[in-house]
């Protein structure tokens, strides 16, 4: 960690290709404005980011980056964060990446409260494959694929992580650029599984949840009061369809992130003087 980190150190000379506009880059403003805040350096950090428009991130964020396959990004960043504790893991997805093919990792993430920090880039769309119905959409949201909606009920991911049993759990909009970077702060400095489900605004494909429409009905927890150690009222604000919230919503400040429940300390690409352990390559070899 250094306190000599400056937000312009995880900016790479790669342009984004992210339509203009889009919410996505207000969201990555943030992740390196927080990772900065915190004192992480690109040496000591690693993201890893799914499939969809959030999954360029690692090109244009400097860090160790892995671009993984769709919906496997968690399973990744779970892996590093065990064989190597010392390194912050942030991983990158989008709704369609997270809560469709990913859900059943991210589920178990969120129970096994790894120390990662897991920021959504949910723009109730699916962008990349040019506008399909994705798991957080309306149930009546037109698309080419879905002309009468999708006539399904949207995925309430944070309610999925209470009922998994997350630790922290927060909601943040991409535009509202010191307020995202705040949340994103807090996630980082949380000790185990962070969840930050970002309104991110797809300007091409979605024109129903748009900026002018968070705009008008977001509520910021932060002027209503709200206690994020209070489990209930974390469950009630989670569960009320008629609001769209920021601000942490819960967070368990006595949970154990897994390493810790289990012991796991120490980078394992560091062996020692004796080497692998015995009959160590012979094992890989068999199920290689």
């Amino acid at each position: 960690m250094s306190s000599d980190v400056r937000f312009t150190d995880f900016k790479t000379d790669k342009q984004p290709t992210w339509c203009p506009g889009c919410g996505d880059f207000g969201t990555m403003n943030g992740i390196m404005k927080g990772l900065a805040e915190t004192g992480n350096s690109p040496d000591d950090t690693f993201v890893v980011a799914g499939i969809g428009c959030s999954g360029k991130i690692g090109t244009y964020l400097r860090s160790y980056a892995l671009h993984g396959v769709h919906g496997r990004a968690l399973p990744v960043g779970t892996g590093v964060k065990i064989a190597n504790p010392d390194i912050e893991v942030v991983v990158a997805g989008g709704d369609g990446d997270g809560y469709s093919i990913g859900a059943g990792h991210f589920i178990h993430a969120v129970r096994r409260n790894i120390d990662i920090t897991y920021v959504v880039m949910d723009n109730r769309i699916y962008g990349l494959t040019k506008g399909q119905a994705s798991p957080t959409s309306r149930p009546d949201f037109e698309t080419a694929t879905t002309p009468e909606g999708p006539k399904q009920p949207p995925v309430n991911p944070l309610a999925l992580a209470l009922s998994a049993g997350g630790s922290f759990i927060a909601q943040s909009f991409s535009s509202n650029a010191l307020r995202h970077q705040e949340i994103v702060q807090k996630a980082i400095e949380h000790d185990g599984f962070s969840i930050v489900n970002t309104f991110s605004p797809c300007v091409t494909f979605n024109d129903v949840d748009t900026y002018d429409y968070f705009r008008d009905s977001i509520v910021d927890l932060d002027e209503e009061d709200h206690d994020p150690t209070d489990r209930e009222a974390a469950k009630e604000k989670i569960l009320d369809s008629e609001k769209e919230y920021i601000g942490v919503l819960w967070e368990d400040e006595d949970a154990v992130d897994y390493n810790t429940a289990h012991g796991v300390e120490g980078n394992m690409a560091d062996i020692n003087e004796s080497g692998a352990p015995e009959g160590a390559t012979d094992l890989v070899r068999e199920f290689y």
